[in-house]
């Protein structure tokens, strides 16, 4: 488990570094985007990758690390956004997404463990392709509940799907 723990650390060090760059170069823009623009950029860089699997090649320079990483680090942001109310500004100091960003983080890891304790780190046999697969399912599962005015009747909520999502694509990125 420590590996997993050091490997997974290793990956979001890298998303942060861009997340944090990002930031930097542009602010919070990402502050207007709703749910659904969201779940759609995840959607964009997780059918590229599925594109790219299935065709074998690409066109485009970003590889797919970079695009597992871009999945990471918008889910980050969803969760950021959840969390806001809004009338909150717009932009926001890096320093303070970078403590909302760890705090994320911290908490997609522990569900990482969690689940890895009961499924004995199963991940770790799975196909790249299952996890592209897996997360445009959450991103299916996510525009229903969107569709349900966020209502959900046994399932778990918008959160929980973006919590998956990071790790479907840390362990991807892990395994790569």
């Amino acid at each position: 488990m420590n590996t997993t723990n050091q490997q997974y650390d290793s990956v979001i060090i890298s998303c942060k570094e861009i997340f944090l760059k990002k930031a930097t170069d542009y602010g919070t823009a990402w502050r207007v985007l709703r749910t659904i623009s969201i779940i759609d950029q995840i959607f964009i860089k997780a059918q590229r990758i599925r594109t790219i699997q299935e065709k074998g090649e690409q066109r485009i320079a970003d590889d797919i690390s970079a695009e597992f990483k871009g999945i990471i680090n918008y889910a980050v942001i969803g969760l950021i956004q959840l969390e806001l109310p809004a009338d909150a500004p717009e932009e926001m100091p890096v320093t303070e997404i970078s403590l909302f960003y760890d705090r994320y983080i911290e908490i997609a890891k522990k569900l990482m463990n969690d689940k890895n304790s009961d499924y004995g780190e199963a991940w770790r046999n799975m196909s790249q392709e299952s996890f592209v697969d897996l997360i445009l399912m959450k991103l299916q599962r996510v525009r229903q509940i969107l569709n349900n005015d966020g209502k959900t009747l046994i399932s778990e909520g918008i959160d929980a799907n973006y919590l998956d999502i990071i790790n479907y694509a840390v362990f991807a990125l892990i395994l790569l």
